[in-house]
């Protein structure tokens, strides 16, 4: 039997599968606009695996986690990440999650989460936000973080992301080099992020999500928490681990 994460996030569904304990293997598509029809592709991706749905434990989390029909139970996304981040680090730490829509940051001990806080109301500070920038500027996320390792210090000091675009638009108009803007759009989600993990302070962070992989600015927001900020390939799916880890406890 197989112990079945599913973690449709609000850009991307990650899944995770588990047998005694052990991570077997891990996935993510994208999750398009309908989630029921990502539920339905995951499904597929199991089966072509030879999974058999009916003798698996299944949870689902995440932003489209009520629309997985076959989950045998829902969890709320805070409950998973930090059970996956604490599986994945085995450590008490306060775990950063940015998603692709909001910003949540964790406190864990033993693996228990005691106090936990979210940035949902605007995309600032999100995964969305780096996109639209990116896409502004006619670059890969890749080419941003490369180009802003060169840049100069510029400030985007707008709290919205619609303004916060305008701005750019405007450094744009008056020849910014685009690694400075580069520069400025990421130094501006580290300030918010850490803005809001620094209401949660720690001795270390655990930094999950789609910048897990993102060195450069792993050590920006590390300088600015003035804290270790620890992450992996496999943070990107700290909730569906967790998921996963859950539903080995169904009965």
């Amino acid at each position: 039997m197989c112990n079945i994460g599913i973690d449709i996030g609000s850009s991307c569904a990650k899944v995770c599968i588990m047998k005694d304990g052990i991570i077997q293997n891990t996935m993510m598509i994208a999750t398009g606009y309908n989630s029921r029809k990502t539920a339905d592709k995951i499904k597929e991706m199991l089966e072509g695996q030879s999974i058999n749905i009916e003798n698996s434990k299944i949870v689902a989390t995440g932003y489209g986690r009520v629309s997985v029909p076959y989950a045998d139970e829902v969890l709320t996304e805070i409950s998973c990440h930090g059970k996956g981040a604490y599986h994945l680090f085995n450590e008490n730490a306060t775990v950063i999650d940015i998603g692709g829509q909001d910003t949540k940051i964790i406190s864990l001990k033993r693996g228990r989460v005691m106090k936990f806080i979210m940035n949902d109301k605007c995309s600032a500070g999100t995964g969305k936000f780096i996109e639209v920038m990116s896409d502004r500027l006619g670059l890969t996320l890749e080419e941003l973080e490369d180009l802003a390792r060169n840049g100069k210090e510029t400030v985007i000091s707008s709290m919205c992301t619609v303004f916060a675009e305008s701005e750019v638009i405007s450094l744009i108009g008056q020849g910014t080099p685009r690694e400075d803007i580069a520069y400025g759009v990421i130094d501006s989600v580290v300030s918010k992020v850490s803005q809001l993990a620094g209401q949660i302070p720690a001795e270390n962070y655990i930094l999950t999500g789609g910048f897990c992989e993102n060195d450069y600015f792993i050590k920006k927001l590390s300088e600015r928490l003035e804290a270790p900020v620890k992450s992996k390939p496999e943070a990107r799916y700290a909730g569906a681990i967790g998921a996963a880890i859950y539903s080995a406890e169904i009965e």
